[in-house]
């Protein structure tokens, strides 16, 4: 207790006493007091006049209310919107569930009226009522692995009522039951196992079904035990239920159901196996998602079978919309699932049965504790740009994030509290609104915001105030001038001249009016003062001499003066900031030049040109060889016995040059081929500049000898000779082997003909027979 009530002192310091944050005002682009109140929560503006200067800024006028009144800004001057909160309905809390329906929670409606920015707290209060009304609803998975479970459940469910009327004397009790959709893959859809999906030696098993309401909300224990006598056992064919179905309709169906407008709703869901869930649907062919309605007909769930299953999302939010707190009385098989699931459902908790159910009745007591001794403020969706916080006043407070409160161990008829801080970002066109609540109770506080983004400063009636030249009236504090006045304090008279051609004056490239630092008066730009007293200059008061570049913190080193942004530097300095002294000790190289005339000397230090590094620009790493780029230039000056007729392809970048028999320079000897095709090797020294060199040529080219063209001739008429002969080999080596085919072939088919034996009609025998007919033959 000491330690709870130390914890809430150094709140109260922190949040208004000794760690108070320092109130700022971030400003840019103020002309007016409502950019002003609505460019940060501790901006305040002062109406009075004459509060700035002539050529001064009216942005000036717009700071914290501290600054103001430190430059003289008179209290009652100041415009600085406040947060306001109207409470409209606040019922005590109440002690105990009558006849009336109970308040649990204060105040039921408040009005806020917020600064954009700026966080506003009030209080709200809870006490839950000794009491109050119970509706529980049992559902129970009734696929064939739940056979013994389902006859424990028909034997206690007097134990249930008891346990109810323990936790309340106003309790009612429904029942349903769920197996899976009665489609494959998750049920057998044989028409005789759809009748009697159990097994055969099972005599009572009803049909195959997804889910079934069995009984309304009743007090009556006797038409719970009957109801549930009459169930009997079904089956299916996957381990995994459809228990996000039988949930979703449970929840939506209130009228089936028999919900009560007061009272804490609770659904126990009693299985041993998973659950499938949205996207499961498509096994088996269904793609069109739960719309999260009530489609019971008959106490049947009529859309089962056409329907997908919901996603747990879907089921959460109708859960937390309808206040129905969920019990998942699972074994001990599938604990961690649901211990999962409970993460993603708010008000939602786990029991473990035993292998047949024997503990449900103890189960769903313990468990009804854990809900109702945990408190859980939270909201809605919220508006845009608004944003709440809450902060437990409990004893057992748990850190569950900003974005709810919750309080552990709270006893009925104890009262707690929670500060809630709402916060708007920015100015809201029309009233908005939210609800909080308190998880699974019907309790609500609704919370109705609007901005006060206005400016009230009374301005004096009139337009012609003397103030402003008797050309204009009073907003604000500042001058707001009528048709053909111009200027802070409407002093310059358009006449016939065109205002807005006037004001284009003062734009640079039809940019900002005077760069948004000076007025336009009379088409010139007559500047403001800076914040550190100096003033902006320039034809459209686009320089300041604030805004140089800095070297130790100090503006242009302290050598030198800024200037439009330019640093100005006194004699013996250099560099963008001035922060160093004219010097080229550490530019000289060994010949005496500045960074070998390939760079400049800045501030002690050799800034190199064209791709050459320092320290001196001595080398280039990535710039192309010099003996490919002088390549040309040395191939002419081989062959050529002037320089001069090498000009126009040296340009003057070879300064002297010399045919050697020997190298004598220490360089990197170049070995190139020339235009001819002859390698020629030569050596470069750079001198100092960017592109010049010495050169050192070899006399000697390496020139490659010329072809042999009677041999080439010769050999290409003796390979085609050859190439022509093994051509014609290969002809006749063909068509031999064609020959022999045939041949073959045909002395195969004459092996295979068969000769008749015949006359030939067309034969005649040579021989002539004549017979003597007076022969008689003696």
């Amino acid at each position: 207790m000491d330690w709870c009530v130390l914890s809430l002192l150094l709140l109260m310091l922190g949040k208004h006493g000794l760690c108070q944050q320092e109130e700022v005002c971030s400003k840019s682009a103020i002309t007016s007091c409502k950019d002003c109140i609505t460019s940060g929560p501790y901006c305040s503006w002062c109406k009075e006049l004459n509060f700035t200067k002539g050529g001064e800024q009216e942005a000036a006028r717009c700071e914290t209310r501290a600054k103001l009144m430190a430059r003289g800004c008179k209290r009652e001057e100041i415009i600085s919107p406040q947060n306001t909160e109207e409470i409209k309905q606040q019922d005590p809390l109440s002690k105990s569930s009558g006849s009336t329906e109970p308040v649990q929670m204060t105040p039921q409606k408040i009005d806020l009226k917020l600064r954009p920015g700026l966080p506003h707290t009030f209080k709200v209060s809870f006490k839950r009522a000794e009491g109050y009304p119970v509706d529980l609803y049992y559902l129970m998975d009734l696929s064939y692995s739940m056979k013994d479970d389902l006859a424990n459940v028909k034997r206690l469910g007097g134990n249930l009522f008891d346990a109810l009327n323990k936790i309340t004397k106003d309790a009612k009790i429904g029942f349903g039951a769920f197996v899976d959709k009665t489609v494959l893959p998750y049920t057998n859809t044989n028409e005789e196992k759809l009748k009697k999906p159990c097994d055969e030696s099972e005599a009572q098993c009803q049909a195959a079904f997804g889910y079934r309401h069995v009984l309304s909300m009743t007090p009556s224990r006797d038409v719970f035990r009957q109801k549930v006598a009459e169930q009997y056992i079904s089956g299916n064919l996957d381990s995994p239920e459809g228990s996000l179905d039988a949930m979703m309709q449970a929840a939506v169906c209130g009228d089936k159901i028999g919900w009560r407008n007061s009272s804490t709703r609770l659904i126990v869901l009693a299985t041993d196996a998973g659950f499938h869930m949205a996207g499961d649907g498509k096994l088996a062919g269904i793609l069109e998602p739960n719309d999260e309605l009530c489609h019971m007909t008959g106490n049947l769930y009529e859309k089962s079978n056409d329907m997908d299953y919901p996603s747990v999302g879907q089921l959460a939010m109708q859960l937390e919309k309808n206040n129905i707190q969920p019990i998942f009385a699972v074994t001990e098989n599938v604990k961690n699932v649901y211990m999962e699931l409970t993460k993603m459902i708010p008000k939602s908790v786990v029991g473990v049965l035993s292998s047949d159910s024997n503990n449900v009745v103890q189960l769903i007591e313990s468990a009804y504790n854990n809900l109702t001794s945990k408190v859980t403020v939270t909201h809605d969706i919220l508006p845009d740009n608004v944003r709440v916080e809450y902060l437990a006043l409990c004893e057992h407070r748990i850190n569950e994030g900003p974005n709810k409160g919750v309080c552990d161990q709270v006893q009925a008829e104890k009262e707690i509290s929670f500060e809630v801080t709402v916060t708007v970002d920015k100015c809201l066109e029309e009233e908005k609104s939210f609800t909080i609540s308190p998880l699974g109770i019907k309790d609500r506080l609704t919370v109705t915001i609007s901005t006060n983004c206005e400016c009230q400063c009374n301005d004096p009636e009139g337009s012609n105030h003397i103030h402003c030249n008797s050309t204009g009236s009073i907003t604000c504090g500042i001058c707001k001038c009528n048709q053909g006045f111009v200027g802070q304090f409407c002093n310059c008279a358009v006449g016939t001249k065109d205002e807005s051609s006037l004001r284009a004056t003062c734009r640079r490239q039809n940019g900002t009016e005077c760069e948004g630092r000076g007025d336009c008066v009379c088409g010139a730009c007559q500047c403001h003062t800076t914040e550190q007293g100096t003033s902006y200059h320039g034809k459209y008061c686009e320089c300041d001499d604030e805004h140089c570049e800095k070297y130790d913190n100090k503006l242009c080193a302290g050598n030198g003066k800024c200037n439009c942004g330019q640093c100005r530097c006194d004699p013996g300095y250099q560099g963008s900031a001035c922060q160093c002294k004219v010097s080229d000790e550490g530019c000289r190289t060994s010949d005496g030049s500045i960074c070998y005339g390939r760079g400049n000397c800045e501030c002690n230090q050799c800034k190199c040109k064209g791709g050459y590094q320092g320290p001196q620009c001595k080398d280039c790493s990535g710039c192309p060889s010099a003996c490919l780029t002088k390549l040309s230039c040395i191939s002419c000056l081989s062959l050529s016995k002037s320089k001069e007729n090498c000009n126009n392809v040296c340009n003057n970048t070879i300064s002297e040059y010399k045919k050697v028999e020997k190298f004598n320079l220490q360089s990197k000897e170049c070995n190139q081929k020339d235009s001819e095709g002859c390698w020629i090797k030569f050596k470069l020294e750079q001198l100092t500049g960017m592109d010049n060199y010495n050169a050192e040529i070899l006399t000697k080219r390496e020139c490659p000898e010329p072809p042999n063209v009677i041999a080439i001739i010769a050999g290409s008429l003796a390979a085609v000779a050859v190439i022509g002969i093994l051509l014609l080999m290969l002809v006749k080596l063909l068509i031999h082997m064609k020959d022999l085919k045939e041949f073959k072939k045909f002395e195969n088919e004459k092996k295979k003909s068969k000769w008749a034996n015949a006359d030939n009609p067309l034969f005649q025998n040579p021989t002539t027979t004549v017979a003597n007919p007076l022969f008689t033959g003696e």
